[in-house]
């Protein structure tokens, strides 16, 4: 099944789907334990984890790609890939849809930001015209790879120009070609069922903590007809914490010895990689060899 017809069946069969990000292919192989059915890359968490740079378009196409190359060899799980603006005009937001369907993806989404982006719960956001945006997103549907590669139009005007005109500006995208709406830094729940009933397509509500939208639980987002819940950094944001306090701990007590019982054992790391599979077909190939040398 391709990636992206994939994303659309588990979305049919989990409402809201629980959309978690990761930033590397092991946490995307914890998440597909864990049950999760889809998988996030944000590219702040690109820009972060891998560039250590902050979210503000300084990444490019090959850097994304890179990540996406490597979740998608660790993991099976339909994913979604975070493409900011699309990188350039049409020609070039046509390479990056193409590109992202090779790399592995299940979709992309792309904002109506300028070039020049912000984080999307971040003051001082600028939004191209309705126009501009519709020419990104019918250079983008025009350059699918295959039909059900999902192609998303995130729209970030609620900031600047209210609720009515971001619902409006996703109306016409959807006509340009989006498959499904990323509203995003909605504040009230209810806001979500506006944008619903006006577009009738997939809906996705962005759970970034620490910004504008409340942590919604998936029984408020069903309430109102939200399909997608997604949680971009929250496990990102976990193991920066327990990073954060393991390096205190080390330089300040030089020893690790008081916080090993939180440290994730050699054995669940083991566990997760499927590690002693490995090294038993290691071991066969060895006695192979071993036999074969005897019999010579």
């Amino acid at each position: 099944m391709l990636p992206g017809t994939s994303f659309i069946s588990v979305l049919q069969v989990e409402s809201p789907l629980q959309l978690v990000g990761v930033t590397n292919p092991y946490h995307a192989v914890m998440a597909k334990t864990a049950g999760f059915n889809a998988l996030y890359l944000s590219g702040s968490g690109v820009a972060t984890a891998s560039y250590g740079l902050p979210d503000l378009g300084m990444t490019t196409l090959d850097n994304v790609l890179e990540d996406v190359r490597r979740v998608t060899a660790a993991s099976d799980l339909p994913l979604l890939v975070d493409v900011d603006t699309g990188w350039g005009g049409a020609f070039m937001i046509a390479r990056t849809m193409k590109e992202m369907a090779r790399a592995g993806a299940a979709g992309v989404h792309i904002e109506d930001q300028v070039q020049a982006k912000r984080c999307g719960h971040r003051t001082g956001k600028q939004i191209v015209s309705t126009a501009e945006m519709c020419d990104r997103l019918r250079a983008a549907s025009d350059a699918k790879e295959y039909d059900d590669f999902v192609l998303m139009a995130r729209t970030d005007a609620i900031a600047s120009e209210g609720v009515d005109a971001a619902i409006e500006r996703s109306v016409a995208y959807v006509e340009a070609g989006a498959d499904m709406i990323f509203a995003e830094a909605v504040t009230e729940l209810n806001d979500f069922r506006k944008f619903k009933d006006a577009v009738g397509v997939p809906l996705l509500a962005n759970l970034t903590e620490f910004g504008k939208t409340p942590a919604f639980t998936v029984e408020e987002l069903a309430s109102v007809f939200v399909d997608i819940a997604l949680y971009p950094l929250t496990a990102f944001r976990a193991a920066n914490k327990a990073v954060e306090n393991a390096l205190r701990v080390i330089r300040t007590e030089g020893t690790q010895k008081n916080i090993v019982n939180d440290l994730q054992t050699r054995d669940e790391l083991y566990e997760y990689l499927e590690y002693y599979t490995y090294e038993s077909k290691l071991d066969e190939l060895f006695d192979a060899e071993s036999n074969d040398q005897s019999a010579n």
